[in-house]
């Protein structure tokens, strides 16, 4: 399969694209008329941690809360933590280098999941720290 004979004659499209790709669509004719257009598709998934496109479909991360606040946030003010979702690559590194990047913490008795709480480190700045909040032992925090 490929474009017709007069588009691989076209300097145009071999400069422009350098090769004839899979998600290139050529010169075609529609209902008598020859549209030349050459359209080629953007990727936008792209990984939140490593920053490479993400090939099919990205692996996703929410940040919830346990408990639901008594108000929601109003419209003229920003949330404390953004739930997301955030995509990533498949590998929990990905996740973990975009946690070190935003400044959470990671709990090192949980994993990283789908759905990962946020919880807050007292002290006098604020921090957070990101577990999945299935173990029932006391956090450890650890730098992501």
């Amino acid at each position: 399969m490929g474009l017709p004979t007069d588009a691989y004659n076209d300097g145009f499209v071999r400069r422009a694209l350098g090769r004839i790709g899979t998600a290139t669509i050529g010169p075609m004719e529609i209902m008598g008329v020859q549209i030349r257009t050459i359209v080629h598709d953007n990727v936008a998934r792209r990984c939140d941690g490593c920053r490479d496109i993400i090939d099919g479909t990205p692996w996703r991360v929410n940040l919830l809360d346990i408990v639901a606040s008594e108000s929601p946030v109003a419209w003229t003010e920003r949330p404390v933590v953004n739930p997301g979702p955030f995509q990533f690559h498949g590998d929990p590194a990905c996740v973990r280098r975009w946690m070190g990047e935003k400044g959470y913490l990671f709990c090192r008795r949980g994993e990283v999941r789908e759905i990962m709480r946020p919880v807050a480190i007292p002290g006098e700045a604020v921090r957070w720290g990101l577990c999945d909040g299935i173990h029932r032992d006391d956090h450890e925090f650890v730098p992501a």
